[in-house]
């Protein structure tokens, strides 16, 4: 018998749909004579058109050096960027409140990991060099970013290279052995308890993992994981770029030490990341240029 509600119900969801693609106007191009479907959002996703519009006005109307002048274009512009920062924050759980952020705006979540790693290069330097303002100022936290030959660092083999490489660098320069998370079957980062207990011992210093894999959108087991960084002392980094436009995040219910993540894979613009850290662990981190 023919029904009409899932006929209604069609129609609904169809305009739905359409009234979803008429707010991205790339997708009002053809490709080979035939609609755009687009399906790479994993790698970069599209911008919709309030998206094209605020950084446009932004350019059109406030644009100046963001807290870097008295005059009142800067103010404006300072401002914008402040606002955009806390709601970034409340989006993923972290602090946001002036003097207390959490988020560091980076050129991308690349750059958001480079910037940890070799911050984190940077304090075992200073330790090493036994320079006396990293030591003193950080006494209670600075040995949490201090690398020393014979720590290790831990990986896991679904991680993408802007993970990888950057702490795969950190252990050539700090001596440390790089260590590998394997995989299970069906492509998940192993989170067994018994099995991570052979991989993250007390000499280590490091564990990054990522949230949602950018190949499989296999979902790892972040808490168990990060349980086990913090039995021995370590400090845990999520790589967020594909949980954060998909799923709720929130760092501090998942308890992580740092978090990376982009805009543009979340239909924002291009050339923006983000790094979350804990305040504290913010406060030690020596400089990373």
């Amino acid at each position: 018998m023919f029904n009409h509600k899932n006929l209604e119900t069609d129609i609904v969801l169809m305009h739905k749909f359409e009234d979803l693609r008429s707010q991205f106007p790339i997708l009002s191009r053809k490709v080979h004579s035939k609609p755009l479907i687009y399906l790479d959002s994993a790698a970069t996703a599209q911008k919709p058109q309030v998206v094209i519009d605020a950084e446009s006005e932004f350019y059109k109307t406030i644009n100046a050096g963001v807290h870097r002048g008295a005059h009142e274009l800067a103010a404006l512009s300072t401002v914008a960027f402040e606002e955009a920062r806390a709601k970034v924050a409340k989006l993923v759980g972290a602090c946001g409140e002036e003097g207390n952020e959490e988020i560091i705006v980076t050129p991308g979540a690349t750059g958001a990991l480079n910037l940890l790693a070799t911050s984190i290069g940077n304090a075992t330097i200073n330790a090493r060099l036994s320079r006396p303002g990293f030591t003193k100022v950080n006494s209670t936290l600075h040995k949490h970013f201090v690398i020393n030959e014979g720590d290790n660092i831990v990986v896991s083999r679904a991680d993408h290279h802007s993970v990888l490489l950057p702490f795969q660098e950190l252990a050539i320069r700090s001596g440390a052995e790089l260590r590998w998370i394997d995989v299970t079957e069906d492509g998940r980062v192993r989170a067994d308890a018994d099995y991570l207990r052979t991989i993250i011992d007390e000499r280590t210093k490091i564990v990054a993992a990522t949230h949602i894999s950018n190949v499989t959108g296999a979902i790892t087991d972040v808490s168990t994981i990060c349980k086990r960084a913090h039995e021995v002392g370590a400090i845990f980094v999520l790589d967020a770029c594909q949980s954060v436009p998909h799923i709720p995040v929130d760092f501090h219910a998942l308890d992580v030490d740092f978090a990376a993540f982009s805009a543009h894979k979340m239909y924002g613009p291009t050339g923006v990341g983000f790094l979350y850290g804990r305040r504290e662990f913010l406060q030690a981190l020596p400089p990373a240029n």
